[in-house]
């Protein structure tokens, strides 16, 4: 019975902004899995009865994002969960959702460039979780003040990179009113030993005073200035050149014809 069917290997836990995905091989053949949540203070929960995948969504019998669990990966026959003998089975890591789920992408809402200040909004990357009203939970209320943002910006065209934190959700940093500046922003959570910092988000660019140089580079106005020259000095040669032929022309139809 029990004793031939193998046990789960290579199990990891997979979690961005908690919602958590427990993963493993190998693909069952003739036998399934069922997953068991033990958490140090509360009850067994069991996910993904008699499934034949490898993977488990746990994120609901994770509710308490600062218990800490492992996952016990059984392997059973279809009707093994009835008898009174135990199945094989195979324990993952330790996982604590508040402390190890990563951060995801932030939107940036909007941003604004005004004189000197750059103002950037940023809008919360939303949970699985939800209030008792049904809307769901942002990582800013599961985390509160253990959140940050950091925003990281700089001149277009340069890699000479400034950075400002804030817990809230917005930045009104100070820069030069007359070059575009490039930024992203990532959450952070000071307090972690690991997975402080969370995924960035796309870079956005402003695009106030742009100007040829900006937006082509000097390279292209080179061309475009010896094209320009080339232009010239093509409009004033010819019409001299022509010139002299017509007065040659000329010339040759006064020479009296040879034996008059």
């Amino acid at each position: 019975g029990y004793a031939e069917l193998p046990t789960a290997i290579n199990i990891t836990w997979s979690s961005i902004n908690f919602k958590t995905i427990l993963q493993w091989q190998p693909k069952p053949s003739g036998y399934f899995y069922t997953v068991e949540i033990h958490g140090q203070t509360s009850d067994i929960k069991k996910k993904c009865i008699l499934t034949t995948e490898t993977e488990c969504d746990v994120t609901d019998v994770l509710r308490d994002v600062k218990e800490t669990y492992t996952a016990h990966i059984l392997s059973v026959k279809s009707a093994g969960m009835d008898n009174f003998e135990e199945p094989p089975f195979a324990v993952s890591e330790k996982f604590t959702p508040y402390t190890q789920t990563v951060i995801g992408k932030p939107e940036i809402k909007n941003y604004t460039q005004k004189g000197s200040k750059l103002n950037v909004v940023i809008k919360d990357p939303l949970t699985p979780y939800t209030f008792p009203n049904g809307s769901f939970q942002s990582i800013q209320d599961i985390f509160q003040q253990d959140l940050e943002y950091k925003l990281y910006y700089w001149k277009d065209q340069s890699s000479g990179k400034k950075d400002a934190t804030t817990k809230s959700n917005a930045f009104d940093v100070s820069i030069e009113s007359t070059k575009n500046y490039c930024f992203y922003v990532q959450g952070i959570v000071p307090s972690r030993r690991e997975n402080r910092n969370g995924q960035e988000s796309i870079v956005l660019c402003t695009s106030v005073g742009r100007n040829i140089l900006d937006e082509y580079g000097a390279e292209v106005f080179i061309i475009i200035a010896a094209i320009a020259i080339v232009v010239i000095t093509l409009a004033i040669v010819i019409p001299v050149i022509l010139c002299k032929r017509k007065k040659a022309r000329a010339a040759r139809e006064k020479e009296p014809l040879n034996g008059v």
